[in-house]
This record gives structure tokens, sequence and C-alpha cells, in this order.
């Protein structure tokens, strides 16, 4: 039977399951990796699951001091070596009292390391079992490598973005990695463990990053069918063609954020623009190149702080453009506390909030083997202590 407990121990710096937050009482385990797998199990342990991360020894991570790896906070790690002789019954172990697996491995890997579903559910048939892949793990492609800007270029999210003319604009890894992948990680498992709940039967989530991005992309795909969005960058509504939603330059090098689509937005923001009284007809496509210029004229004209001053706090839907620094600042963001101070580091605070089971960022990311004590005793696991020389 999957355990339901939820640990209480402290190990070396960071600590503790959270015991907290609508989560609380599941468990995770997480096969350590790289990327959205982490993130995934990163937003469970925010939700306040007892998630431990088994770490191999060595690392393998990305290229970062583990302090500073906030995808590991909230969670506790145990070293394990999957590749000796007992590493796999040690997970084995785990698994047998734990809710949720993640694993984030090329598809096969999992099995020939004798951890796949097939040994997990003989021992957990309840256990919900999370794989993380780009590519899924069927298909042409899917022993293949790749990274975030692959999967949303072959899903044509990447093509959506940037100008015409131009290379599509690279949106760090967020549309594919987090959004396409670890979000919908995430929503699989927590249907999966729904069920689980439900029939007492566990199963398999394949969360491949092509098909949540692909998802991603409904809207516009309804659109298109309707004739409302042309296949190219730079044309439409909501991809920087139209006037009234993109970016402008202001005269000390920053930018303003525009999104006046609804006609009294648009009035407002016309209005404290200053061009009410001679923009273009809003809705005459043939004009947009000229009342883009218009714009783009009276933004130059001002600073950026000048310019959020005007709009700050009305219905033009205009916002300045803030970098990952500044953001935390902003005066919106700060009374609602959605950046944290944790340990040092500034970070994305949980989300979204619950107003029965509220949540925080409990411990900071979870140091590779420091939690080895506390998991072993709150799981009963003693095989995990390292034996005796």
């Amino acid at each position: 039977m999957a355990g339901t407990g939820n640990g209480t121990g402290t190990g070396t710096g960071t600590g503790t399951a959270n015991g907290s937050g609508p989560l609380a009482g599941v468990r995770v385990v997480e096969l350590a990796g790289i990327g959205p797998g982490p993130f995934a199990a990163m937003l469970l342990a925010d939700l306040g699951a007892d998630v431990v991360r088994v770490d191999r020894p060595g690392g393998g991570g990305l290229a970062v001091d583990p302090a500073y790896d906030i995808t590991n906070r909230g969670k506790r790690s145990v070293l394990v070596d999957l590749k000796s002789a007992d590493g796999p019954a040690r997970v084995l172990d785990l698994v047998e009292r734990a809710d949720v697996l993640v694993e984030g491995f090329r598809p096969g890997v999992a099995e020939r390391l004798g951890v796949g579903p097939a040994e997990c559910h003989a021992r957990n048939p309840r256990l919900v079992y999370g794989r993380m892949t780009g590519w899924g793990q069927e298909g042409p492609l899917a022993h293949t490598a790749g990274h975030d800007i692959a999967y949303i270029a072959v899903t044509g999210a990447l093509g959506m973005i940037g100008n015409p003319g131009e290379p599509p604009a690279v949106p760090a890894n967020l549309v594919g990695d987090y959004a396409g992948g670890s979000l919908y990680l995430v929503i699989g498992v927590l249907a999966a463990l729904q069920h689980a709940r439900a029939t007492g039967t566990g199963q398999v989530v394949d969360a491949a990053i092509v098909d949540g991005t692909a998802h991603l992309t409904a809207m516009i795909h309804g659109m298109m069918a309707a004739g409302g969005w042309q296949d190219r960058r730079g044309a439409n509504l909501l991809d920087g063609g139209c006037p009234f939603y993109g970016t402008y330059e202001t005269s000390d090098g920053g930018y303003m954020a525009v999104g006046a689509l609804e006609q009294q937005f648009y009035d407002t923001f016309t209005e404290l623009l200053g061009i009410g009284d001679r923009a273009p007809a809003r809705k005459d496509i043939a004009r947009w190149g000229e009342l883009r210029e218009a714009v783009a004229a009276r933004f130059r004209t001002r600073t950026r702080e000048e310019w959020t001053a005007v709009f700050e706090g009305t219905d033009a839907c205009v916002a300045p453009v803030l970098t990952l620094r500044e953001a935390p600042g902003h005066p919106h963001l700060a009374a609602r506390g959605t950046f944290t101070d944790f340990g040092g580091i500034v970070q994305p605070a949980p989300a979204p909030r619950f107003s029965a089971t509220p949540v925080a960022v409990t411990t900071g990311p979870a140091l590779p083997g420091a939690h080895t004590e506390s998991v072993a005793a709150d799981w009963d696991v003693p095989a995990l202590r390292p034996k005796e020389a």
C-alpha cells in the first residue's frame, strides 16, 4: 500500500516535508534530472507534497551551485546509485511507500535500471508513475535527444513568436519545458492520483513536451480554422501584428507593453497617450502601419517611468516591461507577495493560492544527500542509511 504519512525530519540546512498545503500527506519520489521534471516536482512540493529527490552520487544536474537551485526547494534528497547492485532496490523501497514517482529519462532507461513502471507497480499497484520527456514515450523521435527549442519548433509555437521577416524569437525555455512540459505533467499526475484514490489502481502518465505545447495552441488553431488567424508571424491580433497589442520603446531605451484590445480600453489608451484626436481608425487594417508609427513616436517622447505614471491604475491596459530583477519591486506584485525572499534568494512564491490550505516556501534547495537520515526514518526505509565501514 502506498504511504500517506507526512515526514517531519530536518535534514542538513534545508529540509522537511512541508506538512501543509492541499497535497499534504502525498509522498513523491523524484528521480533526479534537469529541466521540466524537477520543476514539476517543485510545484508538487510547493503544494505540500513530501518530495524525496533521489540524487546520484557525483551530481549530474545543471552547472549551478545546488544551494541556488530553486527548483529543488521544499524537497528532501537522498543519494542512490541506480547502477549499483542494490540501487534499484532502495528506490523500490521508497516507491512502495509513495503515491507518485516522477522521472525524466529517455524512453527505456528507467526499465533498464530496474525502476520502470512494471517493477514499481509490482511493489505498489496504486502508484502514479509520471514520465517527463520532450518527444514522448513513442514515435519516430522518441529516443533522440532534444531541448525546449526543438519541441516548440515542430509544434508551430515557436514559428508564431517574433517579427515578420526576422528569425523567430526564442522565449527562454518557458513555453516548452515548463508550460508544455512541467505543468502538463502535474495536471496528469493529479488527475491520475484522483483516479488511484477512487479505484486503488495506479497508472503511467506520459507527459511529452510536444503534446503539451501543441495543446497550448488550441485557441489559435480554432481562430485559424475560422479565418481569423494568418499562419505567419506578426500579422495577427495577438502576435505583435496589431499596433495596439505589442511593445514600444521609450526615450530612455525602456519598453512599454500595450494590450488595449477592446474599444473602451483602446479609447482610454489613445487619450492618455495623447493621440486620441488623430489616431487612425483602429479597425482599418490598411492603416495599422500608420497607427503603429503614431503610437511609437509618442512613446519615444518620454521615459518608461514617466509613461508608467501616466497609465498606472487606468484601464488602458498598458504596463512597463520589467527585467527579472525589477519585477519583485513592482508595487502590485510586492503587495501580493508574488515574490519572496527565502534564505537570501529572491524567488517566485508558490502559486496558485488556496483559502483553506495556504502554501509557502518552507525550505531552501535540497542539497544532494542531505536528508538521508530523516527520509530513512520518516518513510521507514532503514536500508537508505549508508553501510558502516
